[in-house]
């Protein structure tokens, strides 16, 4: 069938609205009318070719919409159900088959090497592949994306406020609650108060953390995070010390950790604010530490430095409990989100980049 889609062609290049063919939905595969997308970081540390994805190229990887059609062996959705995209896994490797499918030992193939679970791609233009992302290429009026990644969600939400919820809201919140295993004893600190930062600050107050240390560099920033959830925050351009900072209010240091910049000061301040025994949890796409003292930071302090992936999500499961908080009115998710028009991709990264938005979601279609 042919789509609308924002095809990439080049390094950098721009979001070209174009026509693109999408193939029917094959066994274990669903086809989603999307409705909305939310824009992440990762989208454009691949439109930057930060990993080396074939051109041309149809990112979004947070796709929400209302399934229009399912493939044979697909018993879990049906046309007409609402839902939301995330992460893709090929359900076979030893991981997914121990029902930790954030750690599929085919994840990074799948979802950055620009194919489906078979290895092919769903997305063509005169005759030529186009590269798919996260399995689903949710920069596009409709996808096809494989039934384990799609997320049945309670149809009185705006699909809008369930787009982010599929990678970088879920990622931050599943850090706190699924990987750190926050609770009312647990004091923490996230470093970095964009839309992955905000997540975590989030989940850690669902959680019922007593301590809630927000670390940023914006005011207006610091102070949305206290209205998510954070029970402190400290501007780290008005401190000399920013771990000193977090040590006043917890003698000890915190429990946990979060980073979400990448900036190797930021990282090692949030190895520096732990208690003995505390954990680091960077989630950042990238970034890199020149140096610091493995012995004083980590070895002597018992200190556990942790990589991990998309919070350690259960997608079927995690996403529509965050929608149920949602209702409930303990995850205000969309206080960190603004929207846009589908054409409007090109305003809605420069407001995210300029501060004036924390988290932007394309409106695609009507609900």
């Amino acid at each position: 069938m042919k789509i609308k889609a924002l095809v990439v062609h080049e390094k950098n290049g721009p979001y070209c609205m174009e026509d693109v063919e999408l193939d029917e939905p094959k066994d274990n595969e669903v086809l989603v009318r999307n409705v909305a997308s939310g824009i992440c970081h990762t989208d454009e540390f691949g439109r930057s070719q930060g990993v080396p994805i074939a051109l041309p190229l149809v990112l979004g990887h947070e796709g929400a919409g209302i399934v229009e059609r399912v493939g044979a062996n697909v018993d879990d959705l049906k046309p007409g159900d609402h839902v939301g995209i995330t992460y893709a896994f090929d359900g076979t490797c030893p991981a997914c088959q121990a029902h930790e499918p954030y750690y599929c030992e085919n994840f990074n193939q799948i979802n950055f090497g620009g194919v489906a679970t078979d290895g092919t791609t769903r997305l063509h233009q005169n005759g030529h592949d186009v590269s798919m992302f996260f399995g689903q290429s949710s920069f596009a009026t409709y996808s096809v994306a494989n039934a384990a990644s799609v997320c049945k969600v309670d149809d009185d939400v705006d699909l809008g406020i369930v787009a982010p919820l599929g990678c970088g809201v879920q990622t931050g919140a599943g850090a706190m609650i699924n990987v750190a295993h926050v609770d009312e004893t647990s004091a923490v600190a996230v470093f970095g108060c964009g839309a992955v930062g905000m997540s975590a600050i989030m989940g850690a107050a669902v959680a019922g953390a007593k301590v809630i240390i927000a670390v940023g560099g914006n005011p207006k920033s610091l102070a949305l995070a206290r209205e998510l959830g954070a029970t402190h925050t400290i501007n780290r351009k008005e401190v000399d010390d920013v771990p000193a900072a977090v040590h006043k209010i917890c003698p000890s240091g915190v429990d946990a950790t979060v980073d979400t910049s990448g900036n190797q000061y930021m990282m090692v301040n949030a190895i520096r604010s732990l208690k003995y025994h505390g954990m680091f949890l960077p989630v950042a796409a990238a970034g890199c530490i020149d140096h610091f003292d493995v012995g004083s930071d980590i070895m002597m302090p018992m200190r556990t430095m942790k990589g991990t992936c998309e919070g350690e999500s259960d997608p079927k499961t995690f996403v529509p409990q965050m929608v149920r908080w949602y209702k409930e009115g303990r995850f205000p998710v969309d206080k960190i989100l603004s929207f846009y028009d589908f054409s409007e991709i090109d305003k809605a990264l420069a407001d995210t980049s300029g501060g004036k938005a924390i988290k932007a979601v394309l409106r695609i279609s009507e609900q």
